[in-house]
């Protein structure tokens, strides 16, 4: 019965908010070096996000690898739809994917923050 109601609760933040990063801990003050990374970028392109800290609540913690069938956290959603954790967003991040999707989904970033991203770490 929880499974369900944690599952009910992902599906609508993952609906109701265009993009979602669920982490350990918050976009102010991640727990781990994996959700640091991927806020830091979304927090550096100026992206409007919702955290969801999976540490406050095991149900959820649980039921976000069960929902996407990826066992690691973070897990960044984008219009309702499971983009990828650290090593997926980083890549994308760094080969302007990101901003592609980002492009196509109508969500707003800085061209020019991504830009400095890719130079920094080319």
């Amino acid at each position: 019965m929880t499974t369900t109601t944690a599952q009910d609760q992902i599906r609508e933040t993952v609906t109701a908010n265009d993009v979602v990063l669920f982490m350990k801990g918050t976009k102010a003050m991640p727990q781990c070096g994996f959700s640091s990374r991927v806020a830091g970028v979304l927090n550096y392109m100026g992206v409007d996000y919702v955290d969801v800290n999976v540490l406050a609540d095991a149900d959820i913690r649980q039921g976000i690898k069960d929902f996407s069938d990826w066992p690691t956290i973070p897990q960044l959603y984008v219009k309702g739809e499971f983009v990828g954790g650290c090593d997926i967003v980083t890549e994308m991040t760094l080969s302007g994917e990101l901003d592609q999707l980002f492009d196509t989904k109508g969500i707003g970033y800085s061209k020019d923050a991504a830009e400095k991203i890719r130079e920094a770490n080319g």
